[in-house]
């Protein structure tokens, strides 16, 4: 390559003097790039993370969602291995708290619903990937500490054979209406979304509102993906689900909608975070930049899941970020839980 930089010098300092000379090193320094289209900093952080050779994952995504994407960035990075964990976000989240209490700190990188439960105890350090660039900042934390990878917005559903696109609720007061009396499905463990609306609208209109729609009389189940199946088995009308999970049984030709101009749409995010005390810290900026990556991103999207990437298409059109009226569940949420936990229980009447 050297004598190749060398023969294009002498012909174009023969034919074009100084402007040769300016090619040839601009030349030079094209050719003198990082190899595969890499960055500076990746290179940089690609040599730090083959030294380390390891980094160890705490997630609760689902497991056809994690492995494609420890797959994917093994597949790009062959010199680090990946060795995950996975349990559901209420048992990883204990599981951190309990382990880094007892001085024990063994992940490099955690992924949870529900974040900032994680950020008060300080289990983050800071990082400021160069892919948060494309994230929403509702879907990232100001200092670093995390961003979103993943996303669930919490949206009304209706079984298409008992409701009709025309009679179906637009938004939150339509469901006050007596037709729907005793005709609704609800999480029971839905806190967040309960949290998130009283912050949105205030005490006092939240307030208002849901002991209105407690004398709708709503049923109880656990779980999104529950209340999802018994919309459309027909058990009931209506049901608040996750929208991801409603496209997916679309294509499946289940007869179910989701209504999209609930003002605003309760949004869970899914994020990713560096360990404070973690051992590997360069592979595991590594995959977290991977992850967050529009490459990474679009590996989210392939397991049916709703990327938090704004440049990355969303798994249907009606689902694009830029026309939803997203509100992702506020740190104050997350950190006083028991409370609103305790408030939404009571207000509906759950044992």
């Amino acid at each position: 390559m050297l004598k190749r930089i060398k023969r294009v010098s002498r012909r174009l300092q023969s034919s074009h003097g100084r402007i040769g000379f300016i090619l040839v090193f601009f030349v030079a320094c094209f050719i003198g790039a990082p190899a595969w289209g890499q960055s500076v900093y990746e290179a940089k952080l690609s040599a730090a993370a083959k030294k380390e050779g390891a980094l160890i994952w705490y997630t609760a995504m689902a497991i056809d969602t994690a492995k494609p994407l420890v797959d994917a960035f093994e597949k790009k990075y062959p010199f680090v291995k990946v060795n995950y964990i996975r349990v559901g976000t209420a048992q990883m989240i204990n599981r951190v708290i309990t382990e880094t209490l007892a001085g024990k700190w063994d992940f490099d990188v955690v992924t949870v619903l529900g974040m900032d439960a994680l950020v008060k105890r300080n289990i983050f350090a800071p990082y400021m990937s160069p892919e948060r660039e494309a994230f929403l900042d509702d879907f990232k934390d100001p200092k670093g500490l995390w961003t979103g990878v993943y996303h669930n917005n919490i949206v009304v559903a209706y079984n298409t054979k008992l409701v009709s696109a025309r009679d179906a609720p637009k938004d939150y007061p339509d469901l006050l209406d007596p037709k729907w009396k005793g005709k609704i499905l609800m999480d029971q463990r839905d806190y967040t979304w309960y949290g998130t609306l009283v912050k949105v609208w205030g005490r006092e209109k939240a307030g208002r509102y849901m002991k209105q729609l407690a004398q709708q009389e709503p049923q109880f189940r656990s779980g999104h993906a529950l209340i999802a199946q018994l919309v459309v088995a027909g058990e009931m009308p209506l049901g608040w689900v996750y929208d991801f999970r409603i496209e997916t049984m679309k294509k499946e030709g289940a007869p179910i909608e989701w209504v999209d101009t609930l003002n605003p749409i309760v949004v869970e995010v899914g994020g990713i975070g560096l360990g404070a005390k973690a051992k590997n810290p360069n592979a595991a900026k590594l995959f977290i930049d991977f992850v967050l990556s529009k490459e990474g991103q679009q590996v989210v999207r392939g397991a049916q899941r709703t990327p938090s990437r704004k440049d990355v298409e969303p798994l249907v059109a009606k689902m694009d970020q830029s026309r939803l009226k997203l509100k992702s569940v506020p740190d104050e949420v997350e950190n006083n839980l028991k409370q609103y936990a305790n408030e939404y229980r009571e207000i509906f009447r759950i044992k």
